[in-house]
Parts: structure tokens; sequence; C-alpha cells
């Protein structure tokens, strides 16, 4: 019996055709004798109808279903009856009357319902992800996660890129995180590291006149891990030669588009740009969230001559004074505001600085160290209003930054101020090439030591790195980094300056990286390119906030699969075949 469709295929415009249906028994109920049965597949339910009177050996069989059966059951298509209509299923209008039941294999009970409004907890569900994916929601997630896949790949390809696939056995390269490593058995002491990136082999790529590639690529990497991060993930990767930063985010911003009208039917006009330093200076962050306004305003000025040390410490010290504005939030409790404070001394402030406005007096314990002109100054660049509270950063700028950053977007969320199905998109361009990390006193790329100084700003590699900006470029949605690129340097001796910027010496740089410096040579052509996250993607276009339920089989906060209970021990053999020793 070959199955004719799929379970949430018949319509009422199929009645009285002969079908086969296979799938999972989700329900069985028993009226009066009669045993109506909700079978399920992937695309949905179907009501099955068991009537000892039409076919009295189907009805027996199926008095032994129990849920999550897997069945195979033959009959035809009929109408229901207007009062067992169920307007909730595409289905609901038909049902299919058995003439046929094979039970194809049993089923132990399951350990939850499978149902979307189960209440599971994440480790049970991840135990037992085999079950977890039958329910209709993570369905939903796969089918467009396919989808995903299906648009992405018809997009570059009606583009002329060509899709190749790049070693997952490579060397060790530093891109920022820790690698995993592979022991290799044939030449003992080595390792292989799996890819965080298919960067350097895109590169060579372009040197070999591919031109245009494109790759849906699993990536690793050992690193701490959040809602929106896993060991192993899934990444949109692409690369362009003869281009440069404009050309590649007209062809990321398009499949953008392409994607969230394929998928949720939305359509979107050109995506705003901002540079770095702008979107610091206003919301905080490198990648806003622009579904709400709330914006940072510098006093810097106002308080350089304040009584209040604080703020004048600030100033004097190089730092930056700035306000957030939260319009009605005189009506914020001491606790929350103590919550908020707690809050900023973790992400590293040392206090948290506030006034509430409430019947035009202004209650905080700093006022009195405000004079009337610098209140008059302070209301009116921050356009404050009764009822209004006022939080302070006053500190180095990355730490204002930070701190009112985040507290920007706590707050937002606890106020209901952000519209969750609305969607703003914001490319932020010129990113500073490196930073100085204070703990190792040298330089760091910000993205890798593969991207390029803008042209502009060439000459002062050696003289003033921290002043170098990035010809760089990140797409984020609604304060979510969606993936980032930039223009690639592709003349050898522009990549040897940059090295030496980062501390990495001619010696250690041939070492490392003396394959593509020697590619560089060959003739490299001017190329650009970037990376999406697609689990990302996928989490936004359906509404999840944890990458872990877009993903078929995802590991834990702990990078361990419950499923699997990997990773494992090995036995000793093995070790000693890699040379290896327990610890």
């Amino acid at each position: 019996m070959d199955r004719s469709c799929y379970c949430g295929e018949p319509r009422k415009t199929d009645e009285g055709t002969a079908l086969t249906l296979a799938g999972w028994v989700h329900s069985r109920r028993d009226h009066g004798g009669v045993i109506f049965v909700d079978l399920r597949d992937r695309t949905g339910l179907v009501q099955i109808v068991f009537n000892p009177e039409h076919n009295h050996d189907a009805h027996t069989v199926a008095g032994d279903l129990r849920n999550e059966f897997v069945i195979r059951v033959k009959g035809v298509l009929r109408p229901r009856t207007a009062e067992t209509v169920n307007p909730e299923l595409p289905t609901g209008e038909v049902e299919l009357m058995a003439d046929h039941l094979e039970i194809l294999n049993t089923a132990v009970p399951s350990p939850f319902a499978i149902e979307d409004d189960a209440h599971i907890t994440e480790n049970v569900r991840l135990t037992h992800r085999y079950l977890d994916l039958r329910r209709p929601v993570m369905q939903r997630h796969l089918r467009t996660r396919s989808d995903v896949y299906r648009i992405t790949r018809d997009h570059f390809e009606s583009h002329g890129f060509l899709e190749i696939e790049t070693p997952t056995l490579t060397r060790s390269t530093p891109e920022g995180a820790r690698d995993y490593l592979v022991p290799s058995r044939v030449t003992p002491g080595s390792f292989f590291a799996l890819p965080q990136s298919p960067q350097l082999f895109k590169q060579l790529l372009m040197v070999g006149g591919v031109d245009r590639y494109f790759q849906i690529a699993r990536c690793f990497r050992d690193e701490d891990l959040r809602a929106d991060r896993q060991p192993e993930f899934t990444q949109i990767d692409l690369e362009m030669s003869f281009v440069d930063a404009d050309d590649v985010m007209a062809m990321v911003e398009d499949l953008l588009k392409k994607l969230f009208s394929g998928i949720l039917g939305l359509d979107f006009g050109a995506f705003p740009r901002l540079a770095y330093d702008e979107a610091m200076s206003r919301f905080g962050s490198d990648r806003p969230d622009l579904r709400f306004e709330m914006e940072l305003t510098d006093v810097t000025d106002i308080f350089g001559q304040s009584e209040f040390k604080v703020f004048r410490a600030a100033a004097d010290g190089g730092g930056v004074v700035k306000t957030l504005v939260v319009k009605g939030g005189a009506q914020m409790s001491r606790k929350e505001i103590d919550d908020l404070t707690e809050l900023a001394v973790e992400l590293g402030a040392k206090g948290l600085a506030w006034i509430k406005i409430s019947d035009g007096e202004w209650q905080s314990p700093i006022v009195k160290f405000f004079s009337e002109g610098e209140k008059e100054a302070l209301a009116q660049r921050s356009r404050l209003e009764d009822g209004d509270l006022v939080l302070f950063g006053a500190d180095s700028f990355k730490v204002v930054s930070d701190v009112l950053g985040t507290l920007r977007c706590r707050i937002a969320a606890a106020r209901n101020m952000i519209d969750p199905g609305r969607f703003e998109f914001v490319w932020i361009t010129d990113f500073p090439l490196v930073e100085f990390d204070e703990a190792e006193k040298r330089y760091f790329a910000l993205h890798h030591p593969f991207s390029a100084p803008c042209r502009r700003d060439e000459d002062k590699l050696e003289s003033d790195p921290a002043s170098v900006k990035a010809d760089a470029y990140d797409v984020v949605l609604n304060g979510i980094e969606l993936g980032g690129g930039s223009v690639r340097i592709h003349r050898p001796e522009l990549q040897s300056r940059v090295f030496k910027v980062l501390g990495i010496d001619d010696e250690e740089a041939a070492a490392k990286f003396g394959f593509l410096l020697d590619a560089l040579k060959h003739g490299a052509p001017p190329h650009a390119g970037l990376a999406l996250g697609l689990d990302r993607i996928v989490a936004v276009l359906v509404g999840c906030e944890s990458i872990r339920d877009v993903i078929a089989f995802p590991k834990t906060q702990r990078a361990a699969c419950l499923m699997t209970t990997a990773p494992s021990e090995v036995d000793a053999a093995q070790l000693r075949e890699l040379g290896l020793k327990r610890a």
C-alpha cells in the first residue's frame, strides 16, 4: 500500500477519493463503539474513522492502537457532518473512513505529550529530541529552515555564484575563539582543527579565479555558550571578486529581503546605514535595536566643571557623561531602580546615578550638587519632561556605552516598548580596524586580521592604529547581529603591515599564514565577502529566542548532547593509536 499523500493535505475537494495514509497516532477516542483516530505526520493531522459496521477487521485492529503507534490506513475520504467540522484544522472538513489498517510499529508511552503546548523542560526535550522533533512547532521550524536553504541557493545561483565545499579538517588559525582540535593518527603529536569559518579558503578561492563563491557551511567554535551560540553552527558564507563593500551589501540585502518576503510575506525598502561611531554614541551598541527610540545623550560638556565629583572626574579623565531618559519612568519603584543599579555594576559601572521628575520636582540624592544652569542645560539637551526618569553613565566611553546600551534594551523589554512583529534592519559600517587589550597590552583585530583598512587610513596603520577604520560592515536586525563581512586585504605587503600591528612578526606570520601570503603574491584580485548566521536568521523568522529551537540536534549550554551523551570517553586502544593518554 503506497502512501497517497501526506496527512495534512486532504481537502473537501478530494471527497470520494480512495487514499492510503501513514503516520503516527496522535490521539484515539472511542465514541460508543466508533473509534476516531487523529493521524499525524510532518504536515499536520487528519481524522480517521473506524466503524465496525463499515469494516469490522479494521475496527478490531484499531482497538489496540495507542498514542505514537506507527500505522498505515486505507479508506475513502468523506465530508464531516456540519456539527463535527473542525475549523482549527486545514483538514477539518473531511475524514477518512477506514477500510484497512496496518500497525507498522508499536510505541512505549512517551515521556511527554507530542503537543505544542506541552510543558516540558529543555533537558527532557533534548534527551528525547527524536520525540521533540515530532511536535508540530518543531516540524514548522525545520520546514522554515529548509525554505531558507532553498531560497538562499536559488538567490546565489541566479547571480552566478558557485557552491563550493571547503575543508572540515584544517590547520589551527587564530580567529578569536578556541579551536576544536582533532589529533592526527598518521602524524603523531599533530592536530587538525575544525574550521571556525571558511575565511581563508574562500579568499584562496578568489585567488583561484572562482570569482563568486557561496556555501552553507558548518563551523565550529569552542567558546562559552549563550542562547544564540552553539559549538557547531551553520553560516551562509559568500565571497566575491572585483567588488567593493557596496556590492556585497547589496547582494546580501537582496537575499534577506527574499527570505523575509518568501517566508513571512514582508517587504522592505533599502536598509539604513549607521557608522560604528554614531551607533555607539546614540545607542551604546554596534548592534542597535531600532524598534524603539530612547537614545543616549552626551552631556559631558555640561558637567565638565560640576560640583558633582563623579561627573567631573569622568570628564577630566577623558571619559564621558551620558543620559538615558525613560519616558514615564518616574513611576518606577525604588526596587526597580536598585535592580538596574545592580545590573550596571555587573557591567562595570561604579554605580548608577538617577533623577526622577515628578510634579515638576527633581527627586534624587545628586540634584543638590547641580547648579541651576546645569539643570537647565540638562533638561534642554535631554528633552526632559514631567514624569521622566533620567539614568546617568559617567566613566570611559566603553563602560558608559556597555552599561547604558544594555539598560536601554532591558528597560524597553520590561516596559513593553518593543513591537515583536516589527523588523528593523540596519547596516553598521566603518568599524575600528583594531582594539587595544589592556590586559594583553597589544592590539587585536575587531573582526579578523584579514579585513582591509579603509584606504584613507592606510598611512596611519603604524603611527595611530586605534584611529584606523576597517572597510567592514555588519547587518543587524532588531538588535541581533545577523552577519558581518569586510573588504579583504589582497596585497601581501598590506597584510604583513596589519599582522605587525597585531604583534604578529614575519616569522610567526610565515608559520601560521604562509600559504595565504604566498597566494597573495600570485595575483590576488580585490575581493570582499560576508557570512550570515543561518541559525539566527531562522530563529528570527519563526520567533524563537534560542537557536537551539531551530537546530535539529543542538548541544546544551555546556556543549553536550543529552541524547547521545556526547562528548564521551573513548577506550584506551583508540587513545594509543593517536599517541594520547588520559590526563
